[in-house]
């Protein structure tokens, strides 16, 4: 069994004519990070690998969630995550090595609330929304190279002002 753990960036500035790939993050979005990585680690959801986009806030966001939850696990900056769609996310996914269990992603919306819903087959009208620093826990048999819409389960998901809203079994 593998579990995916999707983590959207924490709430980041927003300053004009500033890179958006440079934006960092908000005092509130460097609290909610911490407070991600402690939910984490409470469930038990210690990743074996981290994938971040190279975004400021995204880094700072797995930097902060790693430090209460694992902060030697192995953190790769994968371009192709800036601002990716789901298909461009699940082929990094894929590309995952086959003894890595427990899989942490970092990144960025719209492609990482589509992914979840692809993966999980749930319904867009079904789904309380993906807002920043939450995450969601997906479950799959499939090896990562075979992971394709419709092979997760949800086992949790998180958000900085609802808590858990759903949690494991």
């Amino acid at each position: 069994m593998r579990k995916l753990i999707i983590l959207r960036h924490a709430k980041a500035e927003k300053v004009p004519g500033k890179a958006d790939i440079d934006r960092v993050l908000t005092d509130r979005g460097e609290h909610d990070a911490r407070r991600a990585g402690q939910v984490l680690g409470e469930l038990g959801l210690v990743p074996d690998l981290v994938l971040c986009s190279p975004a400021q806030r995204t880094r700072r966001t797995a930097e902060l969630a790693l430090a209460a939850l694992a902060p030697e696990a192995p953190v790769y900056h994968e371009r192709e995550m800036y601002l990716a769609s789901p298909k461009d996310l699940l082929a990094v996914v894929q590309r995952t090595d086959p003894d890595v269990a427990t899989l942490l992603i970092v990144g960025h919306n719209p492609g990482f609330l589509e992914l979840f819903l692809s993966l999980t087959a749930t319904p867009a009208e079904a789904d309380p929304g993906f807002p920043t620093c939450a995450f969601a826990v997906v479950e799959t048999e499939a090896p990562w190279e075979r992971l394709w819409p419709g092979d997760g389960r949800t086992v949790a998901r998180w958000t900085p002002k609802g808590g858990l809203v759903t949690g494991p079994r």
